[in-house]
């Protein structure tokens, strides 16, 4: 039995992205935003041709094979829909509620099993599903203070201006996973790693047009600082296009919604990098959410080996 390739790709993928998050903090208070987020596509997207281009000639490839309207249809939709996502949690972070936006993006994890199964007709196996549900419990406990009363607010303030941002968030986190399957899909007759790097640069392409164009005009001055300062956000851009090149590859060749939850691994790594490197104590809630994600993830793998 093959070992499969997309487990290890979703979890260097979920490396990569506390990486890049822990290094894009050093430029948070020197750029704007858009700025901040225009890094990870101006210079990931080299990085992504770099990549596509060393398989081809690795695989003995010159062409790229047909690619049809819908293809870029969905490769435009997924960098559209991250994008919006992105300023969503962003704009979350102004209203002051019972609980932060971001603990409401969480759903995400639920919604992209959902929409996994209702838009791609991908089935999970039992276990899965529990192992879905079980890692939500241990992302909640990791985003939410207090308990059963950190989750009483998390439940009553869903009528916040906060959870609504947060939860649109995460419906369109899951658009986005969705939309990268379907781009892939549309991809035929290759390797579904192949398939997942020509969506890769696509998408990170169209990422770099759309958010460089409104910076250019909107924030001339913002590009400038995101140029003077490229030692580091050409790092950041190295990172995303490195974890975006593990999702996308996880995605091609997995059910999305097992791709999510491994991805979840994130969160361990955030507070690796927090307790290990910044000195930050765990809290109870965060340890108990540790403990969840990891059973979460083992149960969804076990799943599908």
């Amino acid at each position: 039995m093959t070992f499969p390739i997309w487990i290890p790709a979703a979890l260097l993928a979920a490396l990569f992205l506390a990486w890049r998050m822990a290094v894009q903090q050093r430029i948070r208070a020197e750029m704007s935003v858009n700025a901040a987020a225009l890094s990870r596509f101006f210079f990931g997207w080299p990085i992504a041709c770099a990549m596509l281009a060393s398989y081809m000639a690795a695989t003995g490839r010159s062409t790229l094979p047909p690619l049809d309207a819908s293809f870029w249809w969905f490769a435009w939709a997924a960098g559209f829909a991250q994008m919006v996502a992105t300023n969503l949690i962003i704009m979350s972070f102004g209203f002051r509620n019972l609980v932060s936006g971001t603990a409401y993006m969480k759903v995400e994890t639920l919604i992209v099993a959902f929409l996994g199964w209702l838009i791609l007709g991908e089935t999970l196996a039992p276990l899965a599903w529990l192992g879905i549900a079980v890692a939500f419990l241990g992302i909640l406990s990791v985003s939410i203070d207090g308990g059963a009363r950190g989750l009483w607010q998390w439940l009553r303030g869903l009528k916040q201006p906060a959870a609504l941002t947060g939860l649109s968030a995460g419906f369109l986190f899951a658009l986005t996973a969705i939309f990268i399957k379907q781009s892939a899909n549309a991809v035929t007759d290759v390797e579904r790693t192949y398939a997942g790097l020509i969506v890769l640069t696509a998408v990170l392409g169209f990422q770099a047009l759309m958010q460089g164009s409104y910076v250019t005009i909107r924030e001339p001055d913002q590009f400038r600082a995101m140029l003077k300062r490229w030692r580091v956000t050409a790092q950041v851009g190295v990172l995303a296009a490195t974890a975006s090149a593990g999702w996308f590859i996880a995605y091609a060749h997995a059910p999305v919604a097992l791709v999510g939850i491994v991805g979840q691994t994130q969160i361990l790594n955030t507070l690796g990098f927090g307790r290990f490197y910044l000195k930050e104590p765990l809290g109870r809630g965060e340890l108990t959410g540790i403990m969840l994600v990891g059973i979460g993830v083992i149960m969804a793998l076990a799943s599908a080996l």
